[in-house]
């Protein structure tokens, strides 16, 4: 076969291949997909990456993570890379100061160390918060039981790896 004749035939096939629905992927919601990402808040500060680890797989519209992070990958082609970022709104919602408790060490059993960073949980009345020890006095333990990346702003570098067709 000469040269000619071999780029002839890889091009009919490209083209049969993507008219028979072979072209590459593109993500839609009701796809599982492959991503790599590192996220950061506004200060540059990382909070969270997979590349430690395999890809994350998650179906786009599933509610599997923040649907602002699904929003961003729907439209992209595996190995395309994106930088895109979500308000407070959209992630994990305003830091409320409700959820910000002024307590007395008292409040505590005394076995429990209290120490910033500490994590605490308390129960009643059929309900369960846990709350993240932000500051420890002789008088006072503050907790702030508002879940931990909110009112921040972030920002996803991410990579689509692989789009897995729907059904």
């Amino acid at each position: 076969m000469h040269k000619k004749t071999i780029v002839i035939v890889a091009s009919a096939a490209m083209l049969l291949l993507s008219m028979a629905g072979c072209a590459p992927s593109i993500a839609e919601t009701g796809d599982t997909v492959h991503v790599t990402y590192v996220g950061e808040l506004t200060d540059g500060s990382v909070f969270d990456s997979s590349h430690s680890e395999d890809p994350l797989q998650f179906t786009i519209g599933a509610g599997e993570v923040v649907a602002a992070f699904e929003n961003g990958i729907v439209g992209m082609q595996p190995g395309e890379s994106k930088t895109f970022s979500v308000s407070p709104e959209e992630g994990y919602g305003p830091h409320l100061e409700d959820l910000v408790f002024h307590l007395v060490p008292g409040d505590f059993p005394a076995d429990i160390e209290l120490y910033p960073g500490a994590v605490v949980t308390f129960s009643g009345a059929n309900v369960t918060i846990r709350g993240l020890v932000t500051e420890v006095t002789d008088t006072e333990v503050v907790v702030d039981a508002n879940r931990p990346l909110a009112g921040e702003t972030l920002v996803f570098h991410m990579e689509l790896v692989e789009v897995a067709r729907k059904g």
